[in-house]
C-alpha cells in the first residue's frame, strides 16, 4: 500500500495581482477536487501576501498524474504574468507523532 503525500505550493503574486491569482486558483481547485486521489486541495492567505496551497494525495502516482494533467496545465497558463516568481512546490512525507488522528495531516 502506498502512503499519502502532502504538498505545499507557495504562490508569489506580483504587485497588485493578489486578487487575480486568487481568482485563477478558485476554479482550478474545483476541477482538481474531482481528480482521482485528491484528498485535500485548499488555499490560504499568508501574512506576507503569498498564497499557500496545501494538498494531500492518496499516492505519489496519483499526484504525478495530477501534475501532468489538464487542470495544472490550464492553471499554469492562467497564472502567466501574475506571479513575481515561480511557484515553490515542496513534497512532504509524513512523520507521524502523537495521536493517530492529530499526528498526521
Amino acid at each position: 500500500m502506498t502512503e499519502p503525500i502532502v504538498v505545499i505550493a507557495v504562490f508569489f503574486p506580483d504587485s497588485g495581482q493578489f486578487a487575480a491569482v486568487q481568482d485563477v486558483l478558485r476554479p482550478a481547485i474545483a476541477a482538481v477536487h474531482e481528480e482521482p486521489g485528491c484528498i485535500l486541495y485548499a488555499i490560504h492567505h499568508a501574512s506576507d501576501d503569498t498564497i499557500v496551497m496545501i494538498e494531500k494525495w492518496e499516492s505519489v502516482e496519483l499526484l504525478d498524474a495530477h501534475g501532468a494533467g489538464e487542470a495544472v496545465a490550464a492553471l499554469n497558463a492562467s497564472l502567466e504574468g501574475k506571479l513575481a516568481r515561480p511557484v515553490q512546490v515542496t513534497r512532504l512525507t509524513p512523520l507521524p507523532a502523537g495521536t493517530r488522528i492529530q499526528g498526521t495531516l
